[in-house]
């Protein structure tokens, strides 16, 4: 029997990327180094890059950014024998690259990621993997077209006492689960002012698909908490939880989202104090957080009929429920108390570098970092709109003009059979 003809250039194109990523690829023994080429080299890539030196079996041979300063730094004191780049797609052009590490702004994600699957490069991609709804469909193509690992940077994922966490919960010790509070406080009153130089940015090159505007200096260091380039608290924050509620709980996908939220300290867009909630077919989950506070930085709780478990990035605590109707207002001793042993970084970028050798599915697939920033966004649209939310929402038209009023060039050709995917 004849295949049907591919008549639509998007389908042809992403087919064809599948090809172009096997022709390109490297055959990886179980021993051989991995020679990896990092985009975007701001903290967290600085993060990244010192892990993977301390894990080995890799080599870091091309760095990318459009900030010359910042290239330069992590080249000389994390790469040095790596070659810099003011442009990522010529790093992508090198056929010695087995894999990228990409830690750009959340705008050039997808972007970054379906080029880099599609000349045959597996990805390391920073949460949250999409900057709007309308992204993730098509991001999970091309990722699953090209044959290419793709990890999402949701190390929890990778971490030992967040797997047990989610065992617990999995395995109903923790009895039936109905609520689950997610939390994140930092504190960017104390954050230092970051100094600039402009003559050694390109600007126009790290807009890139984003609406035109003068170089700000706010919106270059920080750019989490203005929309053109990022998503705020939600986005940033609780899409890392949300993605342990997910796997602990089975259920990818809030049916209703609401949020309060406003700007009390910062003149960003995004608002710097947050209180959303998210119904699930079976149970709750409930975000609150501010940027002007980090006590108890950020974490998880979960109410079961069994008992309540706290989970951080330190440590996994269980406490068993009383035997009455009304508990104390303390908390009884832990039934269960284990500390964190490593770095879930470490362990995550393990894992990755371990499927690019072996071609395994890593332990954070794409279709999870995609679930957890759609979570995000519908809070964030929930914040946008004033209302309750629903998913699916029926008039997609409608969405988009109301989750992203200033349409980014890459994600619009998105919606049209002509686009260069």
């Amino acid at each position: 029997m004849m295949k049907p003809m591919i008549n639509n250039r998007r389908q042809f194109l992403i087919s064809g990327a599948a090809l172009t990523a096997f022709s390109q690829a490297r055959i990886l023994g179980a021993n051989d180094r991995v020679r990896i080429g990092a985009i975007g080299t701001g903290g967290r890539m600085r993060g990244l890059l010192d892990c993977l030196n301390r894990i080995g079996g890799n080599d870091i041979v091309a760095v990318c950014d459009v900030y010359e300063p910042r290239r330069q730094e992590v080249r000389q004191k994390l790469a040095p024998a790596a070659t810099e780049y003011l442009d990522y797609r010529q790093l992508l052009e090198r056929n010695d690259i087995d894999a990228v590490v990409i830690a750009s702004p959340d705008h050039w994600h997808v972007p970054m990621t379906v080029e880099a699957v599609k000349t045959g490069k597996d990805v390391y991609l920073e949460k949250p993997v999409t900057h709007a709804l309308e992204e993730g469909p098509v991001l999970v193509k091309a990722v699953r077209d090209s044959g290419r690992i793709v990890q999402v940077g949701t190390q929890q994922r990778s971490w030992e006492h967040f797997r047990t966490a989610v065992d617990f919960v999995s395995g109903g010790k923790l009895g039936k689960v109905t609520l689950i509070r997610t939390y994140w406080f930092q504190n960017y009153l104390r954050s230092s002012n970051a100094q600039i130089d402009t003559a050694k940015l390109d600007w126009k090159r790290w807009l890139g698909s984003a609406p035109d505007q003068p170089f700000d200096i706010n919106r270059f260091t920080t750019w989490r908490w203005y929309w053109d380039f990022g998503g705020g608290a939600l986005t940033d924050l609780f899409s890392h939880w949300v993605d342990v509620v997910h796997w602990a709980m089975n259920s990818d996908t809030p049916q209703v989202a609401q949020t309060m939220a406003n700007r009390y300290a910062f003149d960003w867009e995004c608002p710097d104090t947050i209180q959303a909630s998210f119904q699930y077919p079976n149970f709750l989950t409930i975000y609150d957080g501010t940027m002007v506070a980090s006590l108890e930085d950020g974490g998880l709780i979960f109410r079961g009929s069994g008992g309540e478990m706290r989970l951080d990035r330190a440590r996994l605590t269980v406490y068993p429920e009383p035997d009455r109707p009304f508990g104390p207002s303390r908390l009884p001793e832990p039934s269960i108390d284990i500390a964190s042993q490593e770095d879930g970084t470490i362990a995550h970028l393990r894992n990755f570098l371990d499927c690019v050798r072996s071609r395994k599915e890593p332990n954070a697939p794409i279709e999870a970092g995609v679930a957890a920033a759609r979570a995000a966004h519908l809070g964030n649209l929930a914040f946008k709109s004033g209302a309750r939310v629903s998913w699916p929402i029926a008039n997609q038209t409608d969405l988009w003009a109301q989750s992203a009023p200033k349409q980014h060039a890459f994600v619009g050709t998105l919606r049209t059979a002509d686009t260069s995917l």
